[in-house]
């Protein structure tokens, strides 16, 4: 049976993401696979690509033969020098940097206006005082 690492493809109409498989050359694309081995999402800046390096190394010592484009994805990521024996082979995918937290700006004034506050206050005054209320009598009996 000859194995390919290929492209699965995945997403809506214009908005393609792929997932690299392991899959008999016979099947179709969108077939049925042996193994997922990464993903790869073209339409991000930078493109997002995720391998597991260890079997794609596997697959590549087996003999799974890649496709063009995964070949190239496997380049990038160093997988294939390290499978042609490059001791020197590393990754030169660019990742996308972190969000930055958002900071609420103290100058600036609040555009949502406070809801209108009860008083809460008078309740909670009454409470000490009947209290002592109750106290007293209790006094008085002894």
């Amino acid at each position: 049976m000859a194995v390919k690492i290929r492209l699965k493809r995945l997403g809506k109409i214009r908005a393609p993401y792929y997932r690299i498989v392991v899959a008999d050359s016979k099947t179709k694309r969108d077939g049925r696979v042996i193994e997922e081995i990464g993903k790869y999402h073209p339409t991000e800046e930078p493109s997002f690509i995720e391998v597991d390096s260890e079997r794609a190394q596997y697959w590549l010592s087996v003999g799974a033969q890649p496709t063009e484009q995964v070949a190239a994805i496997l380049k990038i990521t160093g997988d294939w020098g390290k499978f042609k024996g490059d001791k020197d082979a590393k990754s030169t995918l660019k990742v996308k940097e972190p969000k930055v937290p958002f900071e609420i700006d103290a100058a600036k004034k609040s555009v949502v206006k406070p809801k209108a506050e009860k008083k809460v206050e008078a309740p909670a005054e009454e409470a000490p005082a009947a209290a002592e209320a109750d106290a007293a009598p209790a006094a008085d009996a002894e």
